[in-house]
């Protein structure tokens, strides 16, 4: 096969689709091609299942909803005859189903990839779904010859050095790979293996936006045939960047350094939310303060992501609420530029005293009592989310969701679950990051010790360990699969890793009821966590 001659201009079309509307999507990309064509690209890449948006779960196992994409793929190659582009859908063939990537060029549908390796695991259930192809797809684009892979199949052996022994003489991947922390270090560690294994350059463009739990980050990129980045996209925004493709092997565009951690996770839950809140079609959102971090990072992100003026805090201070969390609250809204309205519940308390009086007669308050003032809370923003048609953000974290230090049907009462895969400790983190230049989260809220404030002198380490502690045995539980034993060998006492197991056990019920929240973890409590309600199995200790 001959070595190309000239340079190839490649646009990757890293975009923002809405799942379900492939008509809109359809629009989008057919817009996005004659713009790359304007600009003088000779092909355009877009995302994996760009037609449709990733992941469509269930959609999968209709037929109609293959009848629908394949109506829409041949309307876009109709719609974009004289520019080349690969786009990434769902195919039925014969009554199997696969994810796969075409390309369209004068007109029609040229070749078809089948993506080869079916994910299944963390929150991918690609095997469900899919049949897995084997054969190799290879295009031919102004002297060069181009390989298909798709998102999986360059995360482990096999596809891509199956397409560059065809001829290939670079490839094209199509990805829908949701974001969490350090997940780009990853990515380019397994991309450069493939780039060594083949020899030849790769471009990959990486699918980017808010689907339910999941944020896809974008941060496309291109490695030269050395292993060299030679290009890299934006993170967290739509992007339409041209690539030239050398017959040195080398890549060369846009190249745009690593964010700070604290910096991708906040565009990643603001992203999350705006996506969220706006192809849900909600007016705005609503989000319960209480003069504690969590409710205060949860409002920042907010307003970042929505504008100030579609944001409504309520404060809804009872007689344990702390004059400084007033202040504090006070402070916090007028910096940001949010709706505050404050609504006492102290007369709510007083009516369901009464009303419970006599059940409760000769019983000491207790969890239940406190309870009912986080229950009454959930009510009121209930009742305005219903009236306004703006959604409730609750403000849980992820260390309070794993040990069940949250009220069903107070607290938890909401929508939509910002930090809900934040531990605490890197709330905290999050909040000194966005304070880094100026105080927009006052300094007393990251200072103070941590309260519900559902009783007088309440503090969160009356009843937990410290987050330090509570946070590491977490994650090596949860994230890491580690035993009780194994987390009690890395130096923690057993008594706290004992009371962290055993409290994540039984919270499980609440959990499984909590709304849907951003992952920004490599396992949050959503699809990557499923673990039986109704569980007896002993731990290893």
């Amino acid at each position: 096969m001959a070595a190309p001659t000239s340079a190839l201009v490649v646009a990757v079309a890293q975009f923002n689709a809405v799942l379900g509307d492939l008509a809109g999507n359809r629009s989008r990309l057919a817009g996005l091609a004659r713009q790359a064509q304007a600009r003088g690209a000779d092909l355009m890449l877009s995302p994996e299942l760009g037609l449709c948006g990733y992941p469509p779960e269930d959609l999968l196992l209709r037929p109609d909803f293959y009848r629908a994409c394949a109506r829409e793929l041949e309307l876009l190659a109709a719609e974009v005859p004289e520019i080349g582009i690969v786009v990434g859908h769902p195919l039925e063939v014969a009554g199997q189903r696969y994810n796969a990537a075409s390309y369209l060029k004068d007109g029609r549908i040229q070749a078809s990839y089948r993506k080869h390796r079916l994910p299944n695991y963390e929150v991918f259930d690609e095997e469900r779904y899919f049949e897995a192809g084997s054969e190799p797809c290879l295009i031919e684009v102004k002297g060069w010859t181009l390989g298909l892979n798709i998102c999986a199949d360059v995360w482990e052996a096999g596809a891509a050095e199956q397409a560059a022994q065809a001829g290939a003489q670079a490839l094209l991947v199509l990805n829908a790979s949701p974001y969490h922390m350090n997940k780009e270090g990853d990515r380019l560690a397994v991309l450069r293996e493939r780039v060594a294994a083949t020899r030849i350059p790769l471009i990959y463009n990486n699918l980017v936006g808010g689907q339910d739990e999941l944020v896809f980050d974008g941060a496309s990129l291109a490695l030269c045939a050395d292993g060299s980045v030679g290009a890299s996209l934006p993170r967290f925004e739509e992007a339409l960047e041209l690539l030239q493709l050398t017959p040195d092997g080398r890549v060369s565009g846009l190249l745009l350094p690593e964010p700070a951690l604290e910096e991708q996770v906040y565009r990643a839950l603001v992203l999350g939310v705006r996506d969220y809140i706006g192809k849900n079609g909600f007016k705005g959102a609503v989000i319960g303060l209480s003069g504690g971090i969590d409710s205060a990072l949860t409002l920042v992100v907010a307003a970042e992501a929505l504008g100030a003026d579609k944001v409504r805090a309520i404060m809804m201070p009872s007689p344990y609420t702390a004059q400084m969390s007033l202040d504090d609250s006070r402070q916090l809204v007028e910096t940001l530029g949010v709706r505050y309205d404050e609504i006492a519940i102290a007369p709510a308390m007083g009516v369901y005293g009464e009303m419970l009086a006599q059940e409760f007669a000769g019983t000491a308050a207790d969890t239940t009592e406190e309870n009912l003032q986080a229950r009454i809370r959930g009510n009121i923003l209930m009742a305005i989310s219903n009236k306004s048609g703006s959604l409730v953000l609750t403000t849980g974290n992820k260390s309070e969701m794993a040990v069940g230090y949250c009220t069903l049907y107070g607290d938890m009462a909401g929508g939509f679950a910002v930090i809900k895969d934040l531990a605490k400790t890197f709330v905290y983190r999050l909040c000194r990051w966005i304070n880094r230049e100026r105080e927009i989260i006052p300094d007393n809220i990251i200072v103070r010790p941590p309260s519900a404030e559902l009783k007088p002198d309440q503090k969160d380490q009356d009843s937990l360990p410290p987050y330090e502690v509570l946070d590491a045995i977490m994650e090596a539980y949860m994230e890491q699969d580690l035993s009780p034993r194994e987390i009690v060998a890395q130096g923690y006492a057993e008594a706290d890793v004992r009371r962290v197991v055993r409290l994540l056990k039984i919270s499980e019920y609440k959990r499984r009821q909590a709304p849907v929240g951003i992952r920004v973890t490599q396992r949050g409590f959503g699809k990557d966590w499923r673990y039986p309600i109704t569980n007896r199995y002993a731990d290893e200790w």
